[in-house]
């Protein structure tokens, strides 16, 4: 079993089959086809208020572009100091931006506190043109370490970012499993709560290569199209990322998907506690950061589970991600199967 990322997971049939029913005939290319077409209205019914859609085909080009319409190239972004944006995407965000520059800020678990926001944003003096002013916050959901920004904690960081004039940005690339384990309206953790741009992930969520730039903000779409045109990211063949986001939200895929990975996430959690590890964090979502000793990572290696370490919370913390199609019996037995 494979617990170094959701994205070793293959392509989940409902997706797989709507890009297949692609290639049966032929559609006019960047966008302009019947598939494309439908995205703002499913992505409107599905988040009930009207949205503007932008599909890429990573969850990278989902951040970059879409932040980049809410950043000046002078201007800076607020963030966690372990924010995927800061930590696993290199400049991309000064990148797009123009120049932009990423502003990291403290949390536990890698959450950003409404309280510790305002008061970085309050305290911060500006030295005119000498100076990098914040002018957007960031934040993501699931976090970096698998924790859960709950509805109010969502609104209370919109509500400082309203009194201080900051657009906010949701790096969402789990944001399914956020909304699985909070069993909430999407709404309720995105525009209703200040959110004014979302990328919206797949790839992790069963998808081939698609995650969406959601704007909440009709305003922001030419300037978000003319950015992914800039940096290489409009597709010719644009109707295969739309059948794969048509496919994802019809029935409610996404959070079948998102509640199986949460849910073997659990499962995994326990099996693991029951052999002698403890969780560094409450897990929420899919993603789990453990500590256990050499002796039980190394049994685990024996018997083929793949994880990763990861050192920035502990010599003998690894992480373990969950996917739509994680075996959750097999999970289970594990304490049993590896004694």
């Amino acid at each position: 079993m494979n617990f170094s990322s959701d994205n070793v997971s293959p392509i989940c049939p409902e997706i797989l089959n709507a890009i297949a029913a692609e290639s049966e005939s032929a559609a006019l290319p960047y966008g302009a086809d019947d598939k494309s077409r439908q995205l703002d209205a499913a992505f409107s019914a599905l988040f009930g208020t009207d949205v503007c859609v932008i599909p890429v085909a990573t969850g990278t080009a989902a951040n970059l572009v879409g932040l980049s319409g809410l950043v000046s190239p002078f201007g800076g972004v607020v963030c966690h100091h372990h924010a995927h944006i800061n930590m696993t995407e290199s400049t991309g965000v000064a990148f797009y931006g123009s120049g932009a520059k990423l502003l990291g800020i403290d949390g536990p678990s890698a959450k950003i506190e409404a309280d510790t926001l305002d008061r970085c944003l309050g305290s911060h003096i500006s030295n005119g043109m000498h100076s990098v002013d914040p002018e957007c916050v960031a934040i993501t959901q699931s976090t970096e370490f698998g924790t859960v920004y709950d509805v109010a904690e969502v609104q209370a960081i919109g509500n400082v970012c309203q009194k201080h004039g900051m657009r906010l940005f949701m790096d969402g690339a789990r944001f399914a499993n956020a909304v699985a384990a909070l069993d909430c309206h999407p709404a309720d953790i995105t525009w209703k709560a200040g959110v004014d741009v979302l990328s919206f992930g797949a790839t992790k969520n069963g998808a081939l290569a698609v995650d969406a730039i959601i704007l909440f903000d009709p305003k922001l779409r030419r300037h978000t199209e003319k950015s992914r045109k800039r940096g290489g990211h409009l597709f010719s063949k644009h109707r295969y990322l739309a059948a794969q986001l048509l496919a994802y939200v019809q029935d409610d895929l996404w959070l079948r998907n998102a509640r199986h990975a949460n849910e073997a996430a659990k499962a995994l959690q326990k099996s693991l506690e029951n052999m002698g590890a403890t969780a560094a964090f409450p897990p929420q979502g899919n993603e789990l950061f453990i500590h256990m000793n050499d002796d039980l990572a190394q049994r685990l290696r024996d018997a083929g589970i793949v994880f990763r370490p990861w050192a920035s919370i502990g010599p003998d913390a690894y992480r373990f991600v969950c996917a739509w199609n994680s075996p959750i019996e097999l999970i289970k037995s594990l304490p049993q199967s590896i004694g």
